[in-house]
């Protein structure tokens, strides 16, 4: 039990140690009426993704009847990506998507008090891997494949919040922190775009003695200029 540091007004309770299978099913479901074609990975990044788009290829085999069949709002836990102790992510781009059987595919329990924004939040912290850490086999790195049975996986444990609402606030305001994040960097990143532009047309290139963009007021040519005649070289540190 304990409580956080910070939290909403009106939430005191503390929170409370709880099993993943107390919380979630595991889903075993086989794609063998071929609902779904789109053969999914996993990206710390962008969450679950489409093959194709992710590596640029297929790397799912042709007959994807016996792969899992993962609908949207489920999650996966693939033990093989970079990351130290694997990903874990909820299905938010696609309606429906196919995973080999070599991740664990999971689903929020009906009628269970665990908000599922609140757990895609939980997962995208490190407060999970010291229980990975806990079940991982001896030698569970070879081949960068990490060996955890799926029945250890569910034992493993969260620390939540006892009150629903007060889950599904925090799961909001970081959804919105991120919202806020993406805005800014898509800003970052059309304001490198210009600089770089701006660049290539405020100063002459290759002959001309005149920029392309200039500022109001400014009409007369650059001029080509040594470099020791217009700054002071001296020794030492200066």
């Amino acid at each position: 039990m304990g409580k956080p540091k910070i939290r909403f007004k009106g939430y005191n309770d503390e929170w409370e140690q709880r099993k993943l299978g107390d919380l979630a099913d595991r889903v075993t479901r086989k794609n063998q009426d071929l609902v779904s074609e789109l053969p999914l990975t996993i990206s710390a990044q962008y969450g679950l993704i489409d093959q194709n788009e992710f590596f640029d290829k297929r790397v799912a085999s042709k007959d994807v009847s016996g792969y899992y069949l993962i609908e949207n709002g489920e999650f996966a836990y693939n033990k093989s990506t970079d990351a130290p102790w694997g990903a874990i992510k909820r299905l938010d781009r696609y309606e429906n998507g196919v995973l080999s059987t070599l991740y664990i595919v999971f689903g929020i329990k009906e009628n269970n008090p665990v908000d599922s924004d609140f757990l895609v939040l939980y997962y995208s912290t490190n407060l999970w891997h010291k229980g990975i850490h806990e079940i991982a086999a001896e030698g569970a790195r070879n081949h960068g494949l990490l060996n955890i049975a799926p029945a250890d996986f569910f034992e493993t444990k969260l620390m939540i919040s006892q009150d629903i609402e007060e889950q599904n606030k925090i799961g909001k305001y970081f959804e919105e922190l991120e919202r806020l994040i993406t805005l800014h960097q898509r800003k970052y990143d059309e304001m490198k775009t210009l600089k770089k532009y701006m660049l290539q047309k405020m100063f002459p290139q290759n002959g001309p003695k005149i920029p392309k963009i200039r500022f109001e007021g400014f009409t007369g040519e650059w001029e080509q200029r040594k470099l020791g005649n217009v700054l002071k070289f001296q020794n030492g540190f200066n």
